[in-house]
């Protein structure tokens, strides 16, 4: 059974160490999108390598198995390691929804960097979805800031966050066995960052969890069921949110992917945070509709993206 912590619900207010969450956050944004630019240049070569071999949705095993040889991807996915790290450290440091949506700073970066490698132009409807995607998590994680409330997750909730959890895993899976050749680049980017945000609350979870067992004096038999089961899920819904990113990169230019995985992901963390972790429980009336706002218009720049994006109309 998880250990009932007394600590008392307050309002986030940052402590000068968890404000150092917000540089490491920043700089996990950098190598985010720097290995983002990386890893799409090396997934464009293997698909490019297989496209003789006819088309299909989703990356084969053998096409997986080719991007271990392909320096450009090997480098990108050394810059996401350490992008995952940082972003942990900013996690034990900081509260969730004050670092979590730091990461549409990559969103810019990723743009910038790609329309200058790729010799692409942003035109305006771009560059206006772009500001609706970094506007909205702006708006969103600012409300949240200013009316949500910390506390210890209860184990009621965090076995309401592993069912909900299991629902949209078992719902991926039906929809991608069934349907996967009629899916685009927005589908896995969507996907992607639905898992991711999970996956970033339940590393926040297990985080805490840790920490909370390293100041108690760590012993093997207080480990609890569902912490091993928080370890798991982070593994799996890694995996498959990892997978659905390389097949983004197959059919879609980076920085709409990472807009995917910066708008979505810190939404959806955020949401499961309010909805059903109660972290909302105490915000003021106007603040509902003013996420629900927020996090319309954040989604909205990304399927604008998605439509009006120059590489996903040549």
């Amino acid at each position: 059974m998880l250990l009932d912590l007394a600590v008392p619900v307050s309002p986030i207010s940052l402590t000068p160490s968890q404000a150092l969450g917000i540089p490491v956050a920043l700089v996990g944004s950098v190598f985010l999108a720097l290995g983002a630019q990386f890893q799409h240049r090396g997934v464009g070569k293997v698909d490019a390598q297989f496209a003789a071999s006819g088309a299909q949705k989703g990356l084969s095993m053998r096409q997986l198995g080719a991007l271990l040889t392909r320096p450009s991807w090997v480098i990108g996915t050394l810059m996401l390691g350490l992008a995952i790290v940082l972003q942990l450290t900013s996690l034990w440091l900081a509260p969730l929804i004050v670092v979590q949506p730091l990461g549409a700073v990559a969103l810019v970066i990723t743009a910038v960097v790609n329309s200058r490698v790729s010799k692409v132009k942003l035109d305006r409807e771009s560059i206006r979805a772009i500001i609706f995607c970094v506007g909205g998590v702006g708006l969103f994680v600012t409300v949240a800031a200013f009316t949500a409330t910390s506390k210890p997750i209860a184990e009621r909730e965090l076995v309401t966050v592993l069912i909900i959890l299991a629902v949209v895993l078992v719902a991926f899976s039906i929809v991608f066995a069934t349907l996967r050749a009629r899916f685009g680049a927005i589908f896995y980017i969507v996907g992607a960052g639905v898992l991711f945000g999970f996956v970033a609350t339940l590393a926040k979870v297990v985080i805490d969890r840790v920490h909370t067992l390293a100041l108690t004096g760590f012993q093997l038999n207080t480990v609890e069921w569902l912490t091993v089961l928080c370890v798991i899920a982070l593994i799996v819904t890694s995996l498959l949110g990892s997978y659905f990113v390389q097949t983004a990169y197959s059919s879609g230019p980076p920085d709409l992917v990472v807009a995917g995985l910066t708008v979505i992901d810190p939404v959806v963390g955020v949401s499961i945070g309010v909805i059903v972790l109660g972290e909302a429980a105490n915000a003021p009336i106007w603040a509902i509709p003013a996420f629900l706002v927020a996090g319309a218009l954040a989604v909205y720049g990304v399927f604008q993206l998605a439509k009006h994006h120059p590489q996903t109309n040549r």
